[in-house]
């Protein structure tokens, strides 16, 4: 496995770790990485590395009092085929932020996390 000094990591606040890791776990491809103790996990896919701060983490503790709701920010993830991926993640009882969105890049849907984080399911166009 990588090591983490080798992967891009982004840190998303959530308000219950464990329920965190298991919806990017069984959703969405990754795996557990650590889990040290409840306040905190990081989950792998490909490259990146999705920390998990929950309200008792040092991670958690340093954000401002004002910036208690998710930001615009997002993860981006590739998908082979989009419809395909929709449906499987409805079928498993997730809704979703936006309908699909298409541009000239390729097609998109957002999706949230149980504290309401963003992901961005993304079908590259054909080339």
């Amino acid at each position: 496995m990588t090591t983490p000094d080798e992967l891009a990591g982004v840190r998303y606040i959530v308000d219950d770790v464990a329920a965190a890791v298991h919806f990017y776990t069984t959703h969405l491809g990754f795996t557990l990485h650590t889990h040290p103790a409840p306040a905190f996990a990081d989950v792998v896919r490909g490259p990146l590395r999705l920390l998990l701060s929950g309200p008792e983490s040092s991670g958690a503790r340093a954000t401002p009092d004002d910036a208690d709701a998710p930001g615009r920010n997002r993860i981006h993830l590739l998908v082979d085929d989009l419809d395909t991926e929709i449906d499987h993640l409805r079928a498993a009882g997730l809704s979703f932020r936006s309908d699909v969105i298409a541009g000239p890049g390729g097609r998109q849907i957002l999706l949230a996390d149980p504290a309401g984080n963003l992901i961005e399911l993304f079908e590259p166009a054909p080339r």
